[in-house]
């Protein structure tokens, strides 16, 4: 897959670890708890920072981890090898963490905590829309549509979520959401202008 910088980058490796350490991180969940001062708490987090990263390594159930970490390979995969690595965890790391403040911001109570990788996975995914817009995907394995319906249709399900009290954090996914588009939109501008400073396009 041809990258940003001309360069083909075969294996994306911090994929596979980032699956990992979520992986590793759930079972230690379920073999001694979760730590309740590493879960995201919007009432604490500004006292407690490391709130903001390490809640993005939990789950809340087994179901929540295998849907984070599939969405996670296949369009963590994609951005990878498109990206380079450097690039990837910058934009994981960073979804992930205005992910939690997102949530901080529209959460009806702050006393009950978040879970999951959800907001950096969000990232990822909106910054390949705004990089790959027509991108294939299956919906449900089954409906093939363009990566940036699938991305705005999970946006306006969010949105509207905001506003009813369902156990999800769709205030972190829609803040990995931005951030991430908005990365993915000046990768884009900044490969524009460096085609056009190479060949006066």
């Amino acid at each position: 897959m041809q990258t940003v910088g001309g360069k083909c980058r075969l294996l994306a490796r911090w994929t596979f670890i980032f699956i990992g350490v979520n992986v590793a991180a759930f079972l230690l969940q379920n073999l001694f708890g979760t730590p309740v001062i590493l879960a995201f708490f919007p009432a604490f987090a500004l006292n407690m920072p490391w709130m903001f990263l390490s809640s993005i390594f939990l789950h809340a159930g087994v179901n929540h981890l295998i849907v984070n970490m599939i969405v996670l390979f296949f369009f963590g995969l994609s951005l990878e090898n498109m990206l380079g690595a450097k690039k990837f965890i910058f934009i994981y790391f960073a979804s992930g963490i205005v992910g939690n403040l997102g949530y901080m911001l529209t959460a009806l109570n702050p006393y009950i905590p978040a879970l999951g990788a959800s907001g950096a996975i969000y990232g990822v995914m909106g910054t390949l829309a705004a990089l790959r817009p027509r991108m294939r995907v299956f919906v449900m394995g089954i409906l093939p549509l363009p990566l940036i319906a699938v991305v705005v249709g999970y946006a306006i399900l969010d949105f509207a979520g905001l506003f009813a009290e369902s156990g999800i954090a769709h205030g972190a996914h829609l803040g990995g959401l931005v951030v991430g588009a908005i990365y993915g939109l000046y990768i884009r501008q900044m490969v524009k202008r460096m085609q056009r400073e190479r060949y006066g396009i």
